[in-house]
């Protein structure tokens, strides 16, 4: 009869022809999660190598403390 592969095989096909306007919606939130999952990943790596700072984006840290961007100070 059929083996594992085939049946595999089939139900993908089915699943394509099913779900086919979903699947770009869903390839798009798979790759979003694997790249979330991967800085994850790398992050925990690197909070071992105290050495290496952590950078985020959209943050200016001062000896004051952070700022929030677009703002402006007056000169004096």
């Amino acid at each position: 009869m059929f083996g594992l592969s085939e049946l595999a095989i089939i139900l993908l096909v089915v699943i394509a022809v099913l779900c086919a306007k979903k699947l770009p919606e869903l390839a798009r939130s798979a790759g979003k999660s694997t790249r979330i999952l991967k800085a994850e990943a790398r992050a925990m790596k690197d909070e071992d190598d105290p050495a290496v700072p952590r950078v985020i984006q959209g943050e200016t840290v001062t000896p004051d403390g952070p700022k929030p961007q677009g703002t402006q100070q007056p000169r004096p």
